[in-house]
């Protein structure tokens, strides 16, 4: 059973910085690749990033490239998002996501291809 367990969400200003963190147990961390979703009110659960396992590779939704840093520490089994210059429709609740293959070459977009979630971290940027 993997678990995983989000934290870092907060109330911040418009510009602000955020850091989130994703602690994970339960199989080994490092053959799989994770990524960041999140959901707003009334909206669907979106991509926002994902890391290779290797932490090779990296994907971000075009809505935060350039401001959002994804990464992962294979020895701590936690991933990371580094979230700045952040705007008030980045407020969603934001989700930690686990691959369902091992060691895919490629870190995916597709919501389908995670089989393990988190909780989620509230993160709310005022404006």
């Amino acid at each position: 059973q993997v678990q995983l367990v989000e934290s870092g969400g907060g109330l911040v200003q418009a510009g602000g910085s955020l850091r989130l963190s994703c602690a994970a147990s339960g199989r080994t961390f490092s053959d799989y690749a994770m990524g960041w979703f999140r959901q707003a009110p009334g909206k669907e659960r979106e991509f926002v990033a994902a890391i290779s396992w290797s932490g090779g590779f990296t994907n971000y939704a075009d809505s935060v490239k350039a401001r959002f840093t994804i990464s992962r520490n294979n020895a701590k089994s936690a991933v990371y998002l580094q979230m700045n210059s952040l705007k008030p429709e980045d407020t969603a609740v934001y989700y930690c996501a686990a691959d369902r293959l091992v060691r895919r070459l490629a870190p995916l977009r597709i919501r389908g291809e995670y089989n393990y979630w988190g909780q989620g971290t509230q993160v709310t940027v005022s404006s």
